[in-house]
């Protein structure tokens, strides 16, 4: 090669390098940042509120220092302990240990546990990873892990479930020996005895002698402990039927197990017990095979995460702080498609860090899933979801959508993100479902955060009249009035004020979505933008709207009178906070429901009706006295600003190639897909080169419209996706 295209490639990969390191550094950053503040919000609880379950066993009035029996037998009248009898025998020695620094030293001890986990965890993933990837791996699993409602449960509580979790991530590690991995998963079942189906997994995959090793020393520990304390060993193992009982109840939405959801259902007595073992017969057998599958594909944290999950699914109970093995399976590859290689990773994401209430709304008909949605995950991940394997050519390359190069943002300037490829076919449905129920759970959440006190709110609600009456536009009270005393136009404005503000856009999306996949992705992007700005305006300028400003008589023709003089102003605004008045996002969504109608079709009433649409909104918000016309002006603001962020940051959008609709491209694989040709950009291409490095062949350049290379070469770095 030419020596100016060697130091060509290499200008190319310093500045790629460079970003590489910035953003590796960022993350580990970010890394530290959680940790700092998971430790510090576990060691500013009060002594008794401070490692609940830890306090209960080995504090001041602790089962384990009380040297009474472990399971509440005797006159001993406080918490059980809730482990196994060698997990007792194993913390009887902290018993010892001053209550201050055993709080300290535990939770230090925990988070280097998590280290440890996420660590080992970026050593199990499948190979062949190229060098960013790898980089990028241990800090993204610490992230992970530490955001996850299993470890945030386990630092609050000072369980010891991480502890299981991490000896068996290490006895799979490539260079750990048969009598090592034997020796470290049998350690692990004695602490949590559902462990032990990891022995079946190295059974199945081959490894005999290192399962025959973990069921030794399972034995050997277990007998230990039966020599240390008999009759507390009986009451665990016969009694309690191997701890089932012990703890909350086993009916609690916080048992993620097959026997919990049972329970739940309503199903009682030995009819229940029989149930819940055919069931966990049939999830044993299928998931554990499943995961010797993959065992013998070489993808063994996989194997071992639905091994794990059936552990959660057929334990007698699973809390949130035993659910670690559910996120592990998010290391599964699913889809042929790039597009939906992100569905799968996602859900299990969300289901393991967020709320139940941010996945699914909280409706009896669909709640039952969000309550059991860590069980459902486990139960889909051990037995349904069809992961690839490293034979199938989409593990690596998976089929790439078309897409069209970059557009200026504006006078021939670059957007900020140019290298952010526009896609021409729909998302995945699935995740983009999920992602807009999130983000809607996570706009009322702040909503409801935001600063809602009532002096500062009126002194605000006064401002706005203030500005308004110097304008001569304060006609809000003189409007409220007149619609409070005609029936007819009351009973419209309220129905269009509750009914229009979600059909409306959600009907758009769903066209744009089905019909015009191109001005859906920019539409919902710049919806998101600017619901995001509203955010900050509820946060920074909290405003009593008219309803709520007392003294003045303006009357609340969707609720009623309010009880000025109740400090929350009665049960309404326990619903939520009613002070972000600023900005009206029903002005702001009715004139992105505008912006969107006129960009979709150019004919002439359609459009008309459109225009007047977020007209009439604003006369509704004024009728109805819920916002001023200045909140008006601000929803028009914030809109304004979404489409302005979204096209500075990503360009013009692609109509060109997405008004017609979705271009069926030639599949070279043979399928009928319509995506199966990439399409790259010339951001792309330069990102290829700097992976390549100096002295390897560069691919093919971009094309003039629709530029990139066929879907059998390969852009990135294996074993990226």
């Amino acid at each position: 090669m030419a020596n100016p295209e060697r130091n060509g490639l290499r200008a190319v990969a310093e500045p790629a390098a460079s970003r590489t390191v910035l953003a590796v550094g960022a993350l580990w950053l970010v890394v530290a940042l959680l940790a700092a503040r998971q430790t510090a919000a576990v060691l500013q609880l009060p002594p008794r509120r401070r490692l609940a379950d830890l306090e209960t066993w080995i504090g001041e009035n602790g089962v384990l220092r009380a040297g009474q029996p472990l399971y509440g037998d005797g006159a001993f009248t406080g918490p059980p302990f809730t482990g196994t009898p060698f997990a007792g025998l194993v913390l009887k020695p902290f018993t010892r240990a001053a209550e201050q620094a055993l709080g300290v030293g535990w939770t230090f001890g925990t988070l280097l546990l998590v280290v440890a986990t996420g660590l080992v965890t970026a050593r199990l993933l499948p190979g062949p990873l190229s060098r960013r990837a790898a980089l990028f791996a241990a800090p993204a699993a610490l992230v992970l892990l530490v955001v996850s409602v299993p470890v945030r449960n386990t630092f609050t509580l000072g369980q010891t479930s991480v502890l299981p979790v991490l000896l068996v991530l290490t006895a799979f590690l490539p260079r750990c020996s048969a009598r090592a991995s034997g020796a470290l998963i049998g350690t692990a079942a004695a602490l949590q005895p559902a462990v032990l189906l990891f022995a079946v997994l190295l059974w199945a995959a081959g490894r005999r002698r290192a399962a025959a090793t973990a069921a030794g020393t399972f034995a050997a520990c277990s007998a230990l402990a039966w020599a240390a304390s008999p009759d507390d060993s009986w009451t665990y193992w016969l009694r309690h039927a191997a701890g089932a009982g012990l703890g909350g109840p086993p009916d609690s939405p916080a048992n993620q197990s097959l026997h919990g959801l049972l329970l739940r259902l309503g199903a009682q007595g030995p009819l229940e017990i029989a149930l819940f073992l055919v069931l966990a017969a049939a999830v044993a057998v299928a998931g554990l095979r499943r995961a010797a599958r993959y065992a013998a594909d070489g993808q063994w944290l996989l194997a071992v995460a639905l091994a794990g999950c059936v552990a959660v699914a057929v334990s007698p109970t699973a809390w949130q702080h035993q659910q670690l093995w559910i996120l592990l399976a998010a290391v599964g590859r699913v889809g042929r498609r790039r597009a939906d290689r992100l569905v799968w990773p996602v859900v299990v994401v969300l289901v393991m860090t967020l709320h139940r209430d941010a996945l699914v709304p909280n409706i009896e008909w669909i709640g039952l899933i969000g309550e059991n949605a860590p069980l459902l995950a486990a139960l889909a991940a051990a037995c349904a979801v069809p992961f690839l394997t490293r034979a199938e050519p989409e593990w690596l390359r998976p089929r790439p959508a078309p897409h069209a190069a970059p557009a200026a943002a504006g006078a021939g300037r670059p957007p900020l993100l140019r290298s952010w490829p526009q896609p021409l076919t729909r998302p995945n449905l699935l995740l983009e479902l999920l992602l807009i129920r999130v983000g809607y759970w996570v706009y009322s959440w702040v909503r409801g955060q935001a600063p809602d006190g009532r002096w500062l709110a009126e002194h605000h609600g006064w401002q706005i009249l203030e500005i308004e009456a110097a304008l001569r536009i304060d006609v809000e009270l003189w409007f409220n009035l007149l619609v409070a005393r005609t029936g007819w136009l009351e009973s419209a404005m309220n129905f269009a004020y509750s009914a229009f503000h979600f059909l409306v856009p959600l009907s758009l999306l769903g066209f744009m979505y089905l019909r015009r996949p191109v001005l859906y992705r920019w539409g919902r992007t710049s919806l998101a933008f600017a619901t995001l700005l509203a955010l900050i305006g509820f946060w920074m300028y909290p405003l009593a709207p008219p309803r709520l400003m007392p003294g003045l008589g303006f009357v609340d023709t969707a609720h009623g009178p309010q009880d000025l003089d109740h400090p929350d102003f009665g049960a309404l605004t326990g619903i939520s906070n009613q002070y972000a008045a600023m900005p009206s996002l029903h002005v702001g969504w009715s004139l992105w429901c505008a912006v969107v109608v006129w960009r979709l079709t150019p004919a002439l009433w359609p459009r008309v009706l459109g225009v007047l649409y977020p007209v009439l909104t604003t006369v509704v918000i004024v009728g109805t006295a819920n916002h001023y016309l200045l909140d008006a002006v601000g929803g028009v603001v914030v809109v304004a600003a979404g489409f302005g962020v979204r096209h500075l940051l990503i360009g013009r959008t692609a109509e060109k190639a997405g008004a017609a609709g979705i271009p069926e491209l030639p599949d070279p694989a043979g399928g009928a897909d319509g995506a199966g040709a990439v399409t790259g950009t010339d951001a792309d291409g330069e990102r290829a080169a700097a992976e390549r490095g100096p002295g390897e062949a560069p691919g093919r350049g971009a094309e003039p419209e629709l530029a990139g290379t066929a879907s059998g070469e390969k852009t990135g770095a294996p074993g990226e996706s």
